[in-house]
């Protein structure tokens, strides 16, 4: 072997030696990567979860509220028409008959009135303590509010852990392959999926869809 063959020799070992050493770099990053997303995609499940079950929390105390409200609104109509039928009454009577219904026209008229406001002893400036209407519809415009926040972050969940379990594939395909372009939108994927992981925990901005 002369010296020309030699140094080619050599170079053809360093050369291979520094693909080898990109290729392992590579890989490295591209697990690196992997492992980022498959974290994300973890707490996104979390937060996916507690936002179903915040959801479903929401809808049933919302329902129930609502049905409340609507059977307060049921009695208090009943006492509503009473006391208007008594008061038909009032008319022509006089004396002892005159007192007696005036006395349960005035007890019905403060049950309608406590139906319709009724707040908690307690907490009497809490608009959202106390089993009026008043405060019933404040109850169940919060829990209505809850529910449809959940909603919202739910989504945001679901559509990360698909677009991150799509960028896990590629990431798998471009570490097989070697490809650096699958790599890249592997990536670009794992970015969005992060941040529509952000956006259910904080609801950032809207999704359009």
């Amino acid at each position: 072997m002369d010296t020309n063959d030699a140094a080619e020799l050599i170079a053809e070992l360093c050369e291979d030696r520094a693909e080898k050493a990109d290729e392992a770099h590579f890989a490295n990053r591209a697990a690196l990567l992997i492992a980022a997303m498959a974290a994300v995609l973890a707490i996104g499940g979390l937060g996916g979860g507690n936002a179903t079950d915040d959801m479903m929390i929401g809808n049933i105390r919302a329902s129930d509220t609502w049905a409340f409200y609507q059977a307060k609104n049921i009695r208090q109509t009943a006492y509503e028409i009473e006391a208007a039928e008594l008061e038909s009454r009032l008319v022509g009577a006089s004396g002892a008959q005159a007192h007696d219904l005036n006395g349960r026209i005035a007890k019905y008229r403060a049950k309608v009135a406590r139906y319709d406001d009724e707040p908690d002893p307690a907490a009497p400036d809490d608009p959202l303590k106390g089993e009026g209407k008043k405060q019933l519809m404040a109850q169940a415009k919060v829990f209505e509010a809850m529910r449809d926040r959940a909603s919202e972050q739910d989504n945001n969940f679901d559509y990360a852990e698909v677009v991150l379990q799509l960028a896990l594939v590629l990431g798998s395909v471009a570490i097989l392959a070697g490809n650096r372009t699958v790599l890249t939108v592997s990536a670009l994927l794992g970015a969005i999926g992060t941040v529509l992981t952000l956006n259910g925990f904080f609801l950032l901005f809207p999704i359009p869809f």
